[in-house]
């Protein structure tokens, strides 16, 4: 195991320990018996058979770190092979002091300075094409320091695979460049979105064959070796698995924590005072303070 791994599962045990500590402060108790933990854990094994690299979570959880993975997608959507990934990251925020902020499924640096962001989209409304404009701009909004001059702005790629067609014009891939109308000539700024399409898995091409192994549940089952053994590994290696357990377990934890916070929402605008709601659902007065501040915001 390389030290990145190492550091890694440190990170995800860290994170577990930081949710169970947030949910003991927030007052939120969950307790279960030794049969309820059993059957949640078989329940979540049966779940994590089922993953595909389409799932958002377990997508995250394969990706994360992982230079190979992300410039094999690369390489093959982009149909570029020099493509030398340097960093990547899955799930990071980007804040938007003045608006809403956007949550990066993947975010990769490669070695020419070029800023790539993938999302993986099951559902069409996810892959609005707003949402596509709206990441890209955010995207460049970070990339530029203070005073820095616009000319320094690298060229990005926002790409989203998507489980269905969703520009609805049958083919394999959409790529998005800005042009220049009533010339026909490309604006080349630089900025590039791209769709693929997650519904055409031909396997007489590279791409269908990267979208089959998107769907694949089974690693055996896969083309492409550089996954196939990633999803292997949460699957069937015993950190692996145990590590998407903890995933899910957290995903479970926060789950109660929102549905706390859904309930004192409804009793806030029934009119019901912090005591009485306080009282009502197990929590400090503070706490109630605190989701309520919430709604303002």
């Amino acid at each position: 195991m390389t030290t990145l791994q190492k550091l890694k599962e440190q990170k995800t045990e860290i994170e577990a320990q930081i949710q169970e500590l947030e949910l003991a402060e927030s007052g939120v108790e969950i307790v279960i018996d030794d049969a309820e933990r059993e059957k949640q854990h078989q329940e979540d094994l049966q779940r994590i058979r089922g993953f595909r690299l389409i799932d958002d979570d377990f997508m995250n959880a394969c990706f994360d770190g992982y230079n190979e993975g992300v410039e094999l997608l690369l390489r093959i959507i982009l149909n570029k092979q020099d493509i030398h990934v340097t960093n990547v990251t899955t799930q990071r925020v980007m804040k938007n002091l003045l608006g809403r902020d956007i949550w990066l499924d993947i975010d990769a640096n490669d070695d020419s300075g070029l800023e790539y962001n993938i999302e993986v989209q099951r559902s069409d409304k996810g892959a609005d094409r707003k949402r596509a404009r709206y990441h890209s701009s955010i995207l460049d909004a970070h990339l530029l320091q203070p005073n820095e001059d616009f000319s320094k702005l690298p060229e990005t790629f926002v790409i989203f695979i998507t489980e269905n067609d969703v520009i609805g014009e049958n083919v394999p891939i959409y790529t998005i460049d800005r042009e220049i109308t009533n010339i026909g000539k490309p604006f080349d700024d630089g900025e590039h979105i791209i769709y693929v399409n997650g519904a055409d898995k031909n396997a007489s091409t590279e791409l269908g064959k990267l979208m089959h192994d998107f769907f694949c549940t089974d690693a055996d089952d896969m083309y492409y070796k550089e996954l196939a053994d990633k999803v292997r590994y949460f699957k069937e290696n015993e950190k692996g698995v145990e590590s998407m357990c903890r995933v899910m377990e957290n995903m479970r934890n926060e789950t109660v924590w929102q549905t706390k916070v859904e309930s004192v929402l409804r009793w806030l605008a029934m009119g019901l005072s912090h005591e009485q709601i306080a009282e009502g659902e197990g929590l400090t007065v503070e706490q109630i303070r605190e989701i309520a501040g919430m709604k303002k915001a």
